[in-house]
């Protein structure tokens, strides 16, 4: 039963209940067409709702809705649900099988229904898609999760009480635009009204006013230009009056403030609105924040193949790669690239990776036509406030990537309260990042360019050097003294501080040299290019006891070689022979150099004897001992270790000595002379508990490696009870002066005792624990062959072949006698030959 307009029932010949409608005659194409009404879905919703005895309130608790959108639905004026609220409210409604079937096709026919109810919204539509969006002219790339991101959000907003607002915001350059209008081609179906786009055109020297797009946007929604009112509060009265029925993706591209698009934003259910801006736009009431960042080098690669041709890429994929790093993935920048790669046949890949290596003339490169990095960077930097301007300058010249509020301040020499100003202006801009945490920020190797060339343009010679020398001197005065706050024999020569002291500890003092590592050591390399070798000398001093509880090998590895050099240069033989001592260790402890570690030895050894000092002469042959040991000369290393404790004895120095006589301990116990490394490990020991109250922070230090080293020793002849008493009393020392290192020596150590103890569980949680933090390979070659042979014995034969394998990988790594042999046994073991 139907009549024209009217309402109708019939019975669903697969289900049989009874379906609610209403046909309505209307002309489509000048065909007179009758469809079903979208207020079908809205009928059976609220029958479904009553049937449970739901109120809308109920029903939104259960599916997460809101009662605005439920509401909406019953009245028929949300008539295209997407997919994932009918399969909530199917779920709420605990509809199943033909019941759930049903009531999923029928919110499809509302979807189709509302198109073809609307005949000048379809046009809107048309027009929107066809003449709104800009061309796309290269296909997105390296965009799949922001794309999903706001696909994702699209989706929720189909169930939202209003209008959901999305900012996309990012440094100039990143493919803001692109991702917007890729997210608008693909998700306009989705908007019963459509995909609206406007050019806000924020980075021009007068933006769109609010007034102007709004009339746009009406001309959008198909109202006549006479009918569109003069007066601008009536004019955005008619626009939200009309957004109330509408279900639109608005997209407001390249907006330049808040004040701008706050006016257009729509209270309309469903609506999505999108903003791009290089500004973060941060006091707009946004639903959803898309930070939009750098492409990885893949996506970077893939992007110049998409312009340049993929078999003249794939020709050249290391080239290709370089050039992926020096645009730094921005999208511009690799766009530019491959326009230029893609106009010139005749170039090599590599040729025009050799062009951009070149920083100064970077940016020059980067051009291509009306297409120019310069050209979007300098748009950012003319609308800075002039403070912020010159903290962009002057940022150029920090040594490392990263700056804060403080090292800020010292470059610019002004208050932190106008330096803390400056740098929110410039993240607010994009052209500045937020590092990790509140407080650091970074600033992207393309616009640091820039920064170089407009600091030259616009900043006084002399303002910049003067800049320049003051956080160079700045950082490396305060990385001096924060070392020397690990070595308490030398604390009280740190000179003060010219400028803000951050580090007044020890444990302020360790957080600010991880933090600033790459500013400081950069500044060190800066300060080695000038010649101003007493500065270099003095942190590579400091730096022996932090270097030893903290850090890489390649880190410190640098860092003495300067030392070295800078000592030599001021023919200082007793600083040439520290340094060459610690570069030494660092070589073999550090960067598994055994060999190389004893050449430089035979120079402190040499450096040492000239400058007659026998502290340092007995402190190289400590040095050598260790080294001796790990190419495989036992009997070589107690010599020398012997030769050790006579020089310290020799200079007085009994804490040396000790030491020495510790070490000595170590070289017997290798030589299996166990009883006489007993005896000796037993005098060291005494020593240190008698002076206990009277050493240093660094002997104490030297007591904890004194225990482990007895631990060893009396684990290895059977009294585990007393090494596991040593090995606790270590732990507790280093736990107090936070020492990782020792740590991670007391575990090893711990595991090797439980092993003889007969408590392998124990044993090998503490293997396990240390494996990481273990520095020298040896160690963890022992470490992960323990490891195996506990596997073994609890019958875990994968497990034992994986740690066997690790342990052999680690092998290749040190070529030292005993890792030979080591490696031998593994490899039979593993049945490798």
């Amino acid at each position: 039963m139907e009549s024209p307009g009217g309402p109708a029932a019939s019975v669903c010949p697969r289900s049989g209940h009874l379906v609610l409608c209403q046909t309505q005659h209307t002309k489509i194409g000048g065909k007179e067409q009758v469809g079903v009404v979208a207020t079908v879905f809205g009928d059976f919703l609220r029958f479904y709702r009553l049937r449970l005895a739901l109120t809308q309130e109920e029903l939104a608790q259960r599916t997460g809705l809101s009662v605005r959108a439920l509401s909406d639905m019953e009245r028929g004026r949300a008539r295209s649900p997407h997919r994932r609220t009918v399969d909530l409210l199917i779920a709420g409604l605990e509809l199943t099988g033909a019941e759930a079937a049903e009531f999923a096709a029928q919110s499809r026919v509302g979807r189709v229904a509302a198109a073809a109810d609307k005949p000048v919204r379809g046009r809107a539509l048309e027009l929107s898609i066809a003449r709104g969006l800009p061309p796309v002219l290269t296909e997105l790339t390296g965009r799949e999760t922001e794309l999903q991101v706001l696909a994702d959000f699209a989706e929720e907003a189909e169930s939202s009480a209003g209008a959901r607002v999305a900012v996309i915001h990012g440094l100039p350059g990143v493919g803001k635009t692109a991702l917007a209008v890729e997210a608008g081609s693909r998700l306009a179906e989705r908007f019963a009204d459509g995909c609206h786009f406007v050019d806000m055109r924020g980075t021009d020297p007068v933006p769109l006013p609010p007034e102007q797009a709004v009339h746009r946007l009406l001309r959008g929604f198909g109202v006549q230009d006479r009918a569109i009112p003069a007066d601008p509060d009536d004019r955005f009265a008619l626009y939200h009056s009309l957004l109330l029925d509408r279900e639109v993706l608005l997209i407001l591209e390249n907006a330049a403030n808040e004040a701008q698009v706050r006016p257009l934003l729509a209270a309309s259910p469903g609506t999505v609105v999108l903003v791009t801006s290089r500004k973060t736009l941060a006091g707009l009431n946004a639903h959803r924040r898309l930070a939009l960042g750098l492409l990885d080098e893949d996506s970077a690669v893939r992007l110049l193949a998409v312009v340049a041709g993929a078999a003249r890429v794939g020709a050249e994929p290391d080239a290709a790669r370089r050039i992926a790093r020096l645009c730094g993935g921005v999208p511009l920048a690799l766009l530019i690239a491959a326009n230029r790669l893609a106009s010139r046949p005749q170039w090599t890949i590599e040729s025009l990776a050799v062009q951009l290596e070149d920083e100064r003339r970077r940016l020059t490169v980067l051009a291509a036509g009306d297409l120019q990095v310069r050209a979007a960077f300098e748009i950012s930097y003319h609308q800075l406030a002039p403070e912020a301007a010159r903290m962009f300058r002057l940022v150029a010249l920090m040594p490392g990537p990263h700056t804060t509020v403080e090292t800020a301040a010292v470059l610019t020499g002004e208050p932190p309260s106008r330096v803390a100003a400056a740098l929110a202006e410039l993240v607010d801009a994009s052209l500045f990042g937020d590092f990790g945490a509140a407080g650091r920020y970074t600033c992207h190797d393309l616009l640091r360019v820039f920064a170089r060339e407009r600091l030259e343009l616009d900043e006084p010679p002399e303002t910049a050097e003067a800049a320049g020398k003051r956080i160079r001197d700045w950082l490396v005065a305060v990385a001096t003294k924060a070392g020397l706050f690990f070595d308490p024999d030398r604390a009280a020569t740190a000179a003060p501080i010219d400028g803000p002291d951050p580090v007044p500890d020890r444990a302020t003092a360790k957080r600010w040299l991880v933090d600033e590592q790459l500013n400081w050591h950069a500044a060190l390399l800066a300060t080695v290019e000038r010649g101003e070798h007493r500065k270099v000398l003095d942190l590579a001093t400091g730096m022996y006891w932090y270097s030893y509880l903290n850090g890489v090998g390649d880190l410190w590895r640098g860092v003495f070689e300067t030392g070295v050099a800078a000592a030599r240069a001021l023919g200082d033989a007793k600083a040439t022979a520290e340094q060459l001592n610690c570069l030494a260790w660092v070589r073999y402890a550090l960067c598994e150099q055994p060999r190389e570690a004893l050449e430089l030895n035979e120079l402190a050894v040499r450096a040492s004897a000239d400058s007659g000092d026998l502290v340092s002469e007995a402190w190289s042959w400590y040095c050598r001992a260790s080294i001796e040991l790990r190419l495989g000369s036992p009997a070589d290393a107690i010599a020398i270790a012997k030769r050790s404790v006579g020089l310290f004895e020799k200079a007085g120095n009994q804490v040396g000595r000790h030491l020495a006589m510790s070490m000595l301990g170590t070289m017997l116990h290798a030589a299996g002379e166990f009883t006489e490394a007993v005896a000796v490990n037993a005098e060291s020991l005494a020593y240190f508990r008698a002076a206990e109250g009277f050493l240093g922070e660094d002997e104490l230090l030297g007591l904890g490696l004194v225990l482990i080293r007895c631990a060893d020793t009396f684990a290895a002849v059977g009294d585990t009870p007393a090494a596991l008493d040593l090995l606790d009393e270590a732990e507790r020392l280093f736990t107090r002066y936070g020492v990782d290192a020792g740590l991670a020596r007391v575990r090893f150590t711990r595991g090797k005792a439980l092993i003889a103890a007969g408590d392998p569980a124990g044993a090998g949680a503490q293997l396990v624990s240390t494996l990481e933090e273990a520095r020298w390979p040896e160690i963890r070659i022992e470490i992960l062959t323990l490891l195996a042979e506990l596997a073994d014995a609890n019958d875990e034969p994968p497990r034992a072949r994986e740690y066997r394998v690790r342990a052999l990988a680690e092998c290749a790594r040190y070529d030292t006698p005993s890792v030979r042999v080591a490696a031998s046994r593994l490899a039979a073991t593993l049945g490798l030959g």
